[in-house]
Parts: C-alpha cells; structure tokens; sequence
C-alpha cells in the first residue's frame, strides 16, 4: 500500500523483517516440539533456538539482500529463507525444517499475520465506536429531518442517525471477531497434509505456543474459503465506513448544511476558489472502502486450489492480504477523528426541518383523521392535496403553510378543529421513543 494511506503499526505486520521472525519462530517451535519427541536431538533444538534467535534478532538490509540473492538462485523463499538461517546456526541447522513443508511454514505465518491484523482491526472498530457513542449521546435529542430517497420524509434526531450507525458497527466488531478465529488455525501436516513425516504433536505445540487451533485436515494448505471469509468481513467493514462518509457527504453539501467536515486552520479547499470547503476526508474514504472491497474477489477466486495444493493464491495474498488490512486501518482510523470533529448545525437543521412548511407530519395527521372517522382514503387524500398546495406555494409571498391548508380544507375542518391538528403535529411525538432506541443499542 502507498505510504499516503498507511500506518507503521499494521504496516510492520507485512514487512519482510515479521515475516522471517514469525518463519524462525515456527521452525524453532516444531524443532522444540521434535526434541521433546525424540525425532531430533536435544542439543540441536537448542542450537537452532539460540542462533537462529541472533539471526533474526536485528535483520538488516544487508540480511534481506542476502536471502533474496539466494532466492534469486534457488527461485524458492522459503528455502532461501532456511539456507540464510542455516549460516548463523551451523551443522545442527540439517535438523531445520525435519519433515515439515514449504505451506506448513507460509500458511501458519499468514494465519498469524492475519489475527494481528485482525486485532489492530478490532481496536480501531473500538476506537471509532467510543467516538460514535460520544457524538451519538451529544445529539441524542436534536430534531433533523429524516430522508427517503434523498427526500425529506420525517423528522428523527441526529442522535439517532449516528446511533444507528454505531449499532452497525458493533455488528462489524463481531464479524471481525468471528473472522479472526476463521483463520487463527495452524497447520505442520507436511506433504499433502498425512503427516507421515511430521508427528500431529508437533503441529499441536506450535499451534498453541502461537496462539492458534490445529486445522483439521489441511490437505498440504489452510483451506482458503477461511481466507476468503476473512477479506469478506474487511468488505462488509469497508462498505460500514462508506456508508456513514456519504451521510457525511451529503450533509455537507451546500444545499443542505446541516453538518461538515472540520475545517483546520490553513485548510484550502481549493487552488482556484477560496471559498471552498469540501468534504475531502469522507470522500477519500469512500474510495478506500472501494479498494478493500476489490480485495474480496479475488480472495474468493482463491477458494478453488487444485488438488492437495497448488501456488494460484499466493502471488494474490502477497497482495491482498498487507493491502487490504493497511487500508481498512487507515480508513477506520480517519473516520474516528473524522467523526470526532465533524461540525454539527443544529440550527440548520431546524430551518431544513421547517423548511417545507410543515409536510413532513403528513403521517401524524392521516392517522389523526382515520382516528376522527375518515376513512384512510378520504384521509390520504386529504392531507394530499393539502400537502401539494404547500409544496406548490413554497417561497412565494402568499404561502400558506401546511397547517393553514388543512384548515381551509373542509373535509378536514369537519372532523378536526386547530387545536387538534396542532396537537396531531406535535414534534415531540416523533421522538418519545428515542431513549428507548438508545438503550436498546448501549443498554
């Protein structure tokens, strides 16, 4: 991933330095493991703990040269990998890597690669959930227009938008969890999996020693429809984070107002109009979103392995996997200080909420009217016509609102004074429930 839209954190999970330490650690365990069984000597699991632990305590760049100038021999990582290992821990390294396979190595790396991934993901899920809390709790009761289609439709409370957005990425907290112990599994089966020249114990201690279950049948590989679930759950996370960015979006537009992106001092928004402040953090996050979830198809496409194994997912993970979790990182973190300072307008949104006259509490007077006596479609058709005067006579000089045209209209005079259609559009009715919503979601 480019530099620009990465953290060091999820960024050294990647690096080829983790890489050969978490190789190194695996071989040392499954060699601790052997000793214990008596396939190798004891004094050989303890050479290859003791130099390889120096080999790879501070690998340089002159280390990783060397390894690549080997592969570029030997055109395999894994033993270039073990052949450099071998030079700093000498005539016991022959018991490196006793009866195991090049995947026993790549697959059990990945799978710890991937739960560190997984829990930076979770922690900044957490982080963005205590920013969604705050603001949720700070607007829990200021009134905003609902939308459909983009539409006004009926009020709500800008609490309640951010709430539900919170909610959602509980969810996405869960799925995350569950996709972490998706692919948490390890697996030391050696050639096609039958472990006929690795003991299932060694692979049993490595497991444990890393923090992973033994994967049931492992063929020569991890099953790659764990992998796959994986990068979906980063998928369905992203398209969370563009969600709650093109609410931002649009709420930012000039038009509507209600809310924005905080502008720094000495922010330009533009190298050719001053004026401009544009919603630049939610729009680059809904093309982040777009690139994670470009990630999961191929991921998907790696289900499908011949046989016992082939090299078809690889080249794909090498990519997917730093990238797609460099970059749902980013975007997490830039959505919880996006969120954190997002500059709300209440007063706008009282205006917006007004601004159509008072149409938006058509609903409460159907109701009101069936109530009365009317029947729903005498009713609907009321409030209708009533509401499309409103609508016709906005900005002119003689508007009538929405109350004053229900009133002129006789059918529903007949059945309905001023006081109760006031009554029936009350504001205040459209969130008596709002603390009950809320505590569904915080309890």
């Amino acid at each position: 991933m480019v530099p620009r839209y990465s953290r060091p954190e999820m960024v050294a999970i990647w690096s080829p330095e983790t890489r050969f330490r978490i190789w190194f650690e695996i071989e040392a365990l499954a060699a601790e493991a052997m000793a214990e069984l008596g396939t190798i000597p004891a004094g050989a699991a303890e050479a290859i703990r003791r130099g390889g632990a120096a080999k790879v305590a501070d690998i340089t760049a002159a280390d990783l040269e060397r390894i690549d100038a080997i592969e570029r021999e030997t055109r395999h990582d894994v033993i270039a990998f073990l052949t450099w290992l071998g030079e700093g821990i000498g005539p016991e390294a022959r018991f490196v890597h006793q009866g195991m396979t090049s995947s026993d190595v790549l697959d059990t790396c990945l799978a710890v690669q991937m739960t560190r991934a997984a829990d930076l993901l979770i922690a900044d899920v957490d982080a963005l959930l205590e920013a969604l809390r705050a603001r949720a709790e700070e607007f829990r009761h200021t009134p905003t227009i609902g939308r459909s289609h983009g539409i006004h439709a009926e009020p709500t409370t800008f609490g309640l938008k951010l709430l539900g957005h919170l909610a959602e990425f509980q969810r996405h907290r869960a799925r995350l969890v569950t996709a972490r112990a998706e692919v948490a599994t390890c697996a030391i089966s050696g050639p096609v999996g039958t472990f006929a020249s690795v003991d299932p114990r060694v692979e049993a201690h490595v497991a444990a020693r890393l923090g992973l279950a033994v994967e049931p049948v492992s063929t020569q590989v991890i099953p790659r429809d764990r992998h796959a679930a994986f990068f979906c759950t980063l998928a369905v996370v992203a398209s969370g984070v563009e969600r709650l960015a093109t609410e931002v979006r649009h709420l930012q537009r000039s038009e509507v107002r209600e809310a924005e992106e905080f502008f720094h001092a000495g922010q330009k928004g533009s190298s050719s109009m001053p004026h401009k402040r544009n919603p630049v953090l939610s729009e680059n996050l809904t093309g982040l979103a777009r690139l994670v979830r470009g990630y999961a198809m191929p991921a998907l496409e790696n289900v499908t392995l011949w046989h016992e194994r082939d090299i078809s997912h690889s080249s794909v993970e090498r990519v997917i996997a730093p990238d797609a979790t460099i970059t749902l990182d980013f975007a997490l973190m830039r959505l919880t200080g996006m969120m954190a300072k997002l500059t709300v307008y209440p007063e706008r949104m009282a205006e917006n909420l007004a601004g159509l006259g008072g149409v938006v509490h058509s609903q409460k007077v159907l109701l009101a009217l069936t109530q009365a006596g009317l029947s729903r479609e005498a009713a609907y058709a009321a409030v209708q016509r009533a509401a499309m005067a409103t609508w016709r006579a906005l900005g002119k000089p003689d508007a009538k609102d929405f109350r004053s045209n229900l009133l002129a209209d006789p059918e529903v005079s007949s059945c309905m004074d001023a006081s109760a259609l006031e009554a029936a559009m009350d504001p205040q009715r459209d969130f008596i429930h709002v603390d009950n919503t809320f505590a569904r979601v915080l309890g």
